[in-house]
């Protein structure tokens, strides 16, 4: 049973290519969208849309952003916590560059195979919005 619960926001930008932008925050080893923890009193989609400014330099308002989903997995980078995450898709305006608290930025195939080496993932993105985006994707066909 985890020993907390950390309550964050994230944008998931997908590139014409079928990849989506991760982070890499300093001092650890997994990827993840680029986005964070909210600040008391504000809502999930400010707290995504300023985090995303903080990280990666990209402004974006809030009619840019559209909201994916809500799931909670266990936290990426913190031993018996679980992560409340509320994910929301943007269109990527701008160069994105390490900023703040991150030293990685990487784009990862938002579709990976069967077979495909998923362990420096954060568990939001690899079990809950990748297979979002797959389902969203197959329902267009």
């Amino acid at each position: 049973m985890p020993a907390s619960l950390l309550t964050v926001a994230a944008i998931c930008f997908e590139n014409s290519e079928g990849q989506v932008l991760t982070v890499r925050k300093r001092g650890t080893t997994k990827f993840m969208l680029p986005g964070g923890k909210l600040e008391p009193g504000e809502s999930p989609k400010a707290a995504a849309i300023r985090e995303i400014e903080e990280e990666v330099g990209i402004s974006l308002a809030d009619a840019d952003v559209t909201f994916l989903g809500e799931w909670r997995t266990a936290a990426a980078n913190e031993a018996a916590t679980d992560l409340l995450g509320t994910v929301y898709l943007a269109a990527l305006a701008g160069v994105p560059r390490a900023r703040a608290e991150i030293d990685e930025l990487r784009w990862v195939d938002a579709y990976p195979g069967p077979d495909a080496d998923l362990a420096d993932l954060a568990p939001l993105l690899s079990e809950c919005v990748m297979p979002e985006l797959r389902r969203r994707r197959e329902a267009r066909r």
